[in-house]
């Protein structure tokens, strides 16, 4: 298996395997005689035992993997042994391989034949970019196939034991980013916070951890001091590790438990039993 990591350098250009033709490793003889084709592959939170069957033969069936940066190493080595793996790391914060780099590299690399996989750690199309990379490749007049994976937001409170929805604590959830587009100005929080609040729902807020100071801040104009929550970083890998206390104490608890990301934010009355057994007797003898 050959692996190679793109990330933008000084110049502006990218390091690449020299290929001349298309700037990728040579391949092998029997794979580019044939039309390539490409796949989106949902990777899951990290967990290989959470990849369904069919995203498992996806990435086994790939002579070209371009793999982001929160896929774990456990599911790029269920990769062939002769594909090349290609690192297209995209994490905030960080060296980043651009996005119009990944689509035209896709596109060049299908056109030659190659099958290819583009795993994305979750889902594809929850906050993957998966919609932006569909619309360049069947612009380019490639048909695409999506494989669904579990999302991060999902894996982090199961691995709570803590459902998302709750016959009596919460009637629906909400899958947000806590990162806003440049230019954007993203999430009015005061009013998710009321309509949570009012509707009974649970936030699942993805890449908020930069922000969770103005996150809190803004939400705790709708919701209680008191509502429970809970950050869980690395969901579902050996290093995973959480933290879980109330919305009024959110950044507080980031800053003494040191989580960092990737995490998920959870928010919402769905772990109220966690945040009771997290609590002293006397506070919980006061608070009922």
């Amino acid at each position: 298996m050959t692996r190679t990591t793109l990330v933008p350098t000084g110049t502006g250009h990218h390091r690449m395997p020299t290929n001349a033709k298309h700037g990728l490793a040579p391949s092998s003889s029997s794979t580019l005689a044939r039309a390539g084709r490409c796949t989106l592959v949902g990777a899951g939170p990290g967990d290989p035992e959470l990849l369904t069957l069919k995203a498992l033969k996806a990435i086994q069936a790939a002579t070209l993997l371009l793999v982001d940066d929160l896929v774990s190493d456990a599911i790029v080595a269920l990769a062939a042994p002769g594909a090349r793996v290609v690192h297209v790391g995209k994490r905030g914060g960080c060296q980043s391989t651009p996005q119009a780099f990944i689509e035209k590299l896709t596109v060049m690399a299908v056109q030659e034949g190659e099958t290819v996989v583009r795993l994305k750690g979750g889902d594809p199309f929850v906050f993957g970019r998966g919609g932006e990379e569909t619309e360049h490749l069947r612009a380019a007049g490639i048909q695409v196939e999506v494989v669904n994976g579990i999302t991060a937001g999902l894996a982090a409170v199961t691995s709570l034991g803590v459902p998302l929805t709750h016959r009596d604590h919460a009637h629906g959830v909400v899958f947000i980013t806590g990162h806003a587009k440049p230019g954007d100005s993203g999430t009015d929080w005061r009013a998710l916070a009321a309509t949570a609040h009012s509707a009974r729902l649970t936030l699942v807020i993805y890449m908020g951890i930069s922000g969770a100071r103005h996150i809190q801040d803004e939400l705790l104009c709708g919701l209680p001091a008191h509502t429970p929550v809970a950050v869980i970083q690395n969901a579902s890998l050996p290093q995973q590790r959480q933290a879980v206390c109330t919305l009024g104490e959110l950044q507080p608890t980031l800053e003494r438990e040191h989580l960092s990301s990737p995490s998920v934010i959870v928010v919402g009355d769905v772990l109220q039993g966690l945040l009771a057994l997290q609590q002293p007797l006397s506070q919980q003898a006061l608070r009922a």
